[in-house]
């Protein structure tokens, strides 16, 4: 278990002060010049060093994302774009750092700018997140006013601003590159890559884009050291974690904790155990709503990490789990999801467009029963022809939870379609 001399947000739960001077008595911004003084380069190398990989759910290597940056410039600017959407399904862990906790984020946006070049920082905030803009908003004008942002910053000679830009509520606007088309003011639709964010982003200028979480965690990595973060967790899934259990678990919660513990522990620790016991389990949506559903006696022995969700053909994604107990119709569960992301989808693609929709009218008839046993099949061929056919992830995304759903629960799928058949529906029926 993380110790609390270990845990990098110290408010997560908005007990202590969230103002300038309640941060610094935590630990934040304690002279953030000599991190700026080691230069762009040994910065990169320690987050190399450190292991960490995205928060956000494609958990891409952190340092190495800020190394494609351009070393000289060739006379554009360029900028950190955080994305603060947070619009997965079951994922809540961002916005409890940029409402307790959001002086973390503004100085690591200070950190992670300078090591990449950049003058300048855009947050992009989700739509809904008000207060959580609030509070981040009136972290950024502290900073401002005592000199640690704008110009020579903690008088480290950077000149360095944050833009927080507003969204409108858009699921698709959490994908990198349509982040940035609704940030220069456009329809939020992916781009092509490449050319990828760091050769021409927001602008037409070398840009990277990264989580609220993998950046608010830098300057505590950086003031400890690589190797202690790296400490935590299994080889290539190192560090600490903000993760979070919602659904059907005694006290759902988000909280920090080592990365590669086991999901029971996680469970039955951090939420209090399943809702009427632990074999009362009956799935499991590791990291979000896009991955692949888990059944209980495939996480009985569970790492919480990266590799291990990948071995067990789900995804660790964004770390937020979606508990459901033998309350639950699995089915309907997932034809939720496809009916959100069909709902999402901008329409930029032909296979996501006219797939996600096609998904979830099939998806609508296994729930009630009404489909052929061949349509699951039929169903299955369909997320392979959407899956890995679109522009962005979107439609990985669509597909992913109907062949987690196929691939683990198929007996519950043809129980339901031969209890139609044979009038065996009852009370059962999903209305």
């Amino acid at each position: 278990m993380l110790s609390d001399q270990d845990r990098i947000f110290t408010n997560l739960y908005g007990m202590n002060d969230r103002s300038l001077a309640g941060a610094m008595r935590r630990g934040h911004w304690d002279n953030t010049k000599a991190i700026l003084e080691k230069g762009r380069d040994k910065i990169v190398e320690e987050m190399k060093a450190s292991g960490l990989r995205g928060r956000g759910g494609a958990g891409f290597p952190t340092g190495l994302k800020w190394s494609f940056m351009p070393k000289e410039t060739d006379g554009r600017p360029a900028y950190l774009v955080i994305n603060a959407d947070e619009s997965e399904p079951g994922t809540c862990k961002d916005r409890e750092i940029m409402r307790h906790d959001p002086h973390a984020l503004v100085e690591g946006a200070l950190v992670a700018s300078f090591a990449m070049g950049a003058h300048k920082a855009f947050i992009y905030i989700r739509g809904e997140y008000i207060r959580e803009r609030e509070a981040l908003q009136a972290a950024i004008d502290e900073a401002y006013d005592a000199g640690l942002i704008g110009v020579n910053a903690c008088n480290s000679g950077w000149d360095f601003d944050i833009t927080l830009h507003h969204g409108a509520g858009a699921y698709i606007c959490g994908e990198e590159t349509a982040l940035l088309e609704s940030l220069e003011g456009k329809k939020g639709m992916p781009r092509m890559k490449p050319p990828f964010p760091a050769g021409a982003g927001v602008y037409g200028c070398p840009t990277t884009v990264n989580n609220v979480e993998s950046i608010s965690v830098a300057p505590t990595i950086l003031r400890r050291g690589p190797e202690w973060f790296a400490s935590f967790g299994r080889p290539n899934n190192s560090g600490t974690k903000l993760f979070a259990l919602t659904g059907h678990v005694n006290t759902p919660c988000v909280f920090e904790e080592s990365m590669g513990l086991p999901v029971r522990e996680l469970i039955e620790r951090h939420g209090g155990g399943i809702r009427g016991g632990w074999d009362n389990l009956k799935a499991i949506i590791p990291g979000g709503a896009s991955c692949p559903v888990l059944r209980k006696d495939q996480i009985e022995d569970g790492i919480m990490d990266f590799d291990w969700m990948r071995e067990a053909r789900s995804s660790f994604g964004t770390g937020c789990m979606i508990i459901m107990d033998q309350s639950t119709d699995v089915l309907k569960a997932v034809w939720r999801l496809s009916a959100f992301f069909k709902h999402e989808s901008c329409g930029q693609c032909t296979p996501c467009r006219e797939g996600t929709g096609w998904m979830m009218r099939v998806m609508d008839r296994l729930v009630k029963g009404e489909a052929d046993l061949e349509e699951i099949d039929m169903l299955f061929d369909v997320t392979k022809q959407v899956e890995g056919h679109t522009i962005c992830a979107l439609g990985d995304a669509a597909a992913w939870p109907i062949q987690g759903l196929i691939r683990n629960f198929r007996e519950e799928i043809e129980d339901r379609i031969k209890a139609k058949r044979t009038g065996r529906m009852g009370a059962m029926a999903a209305e």
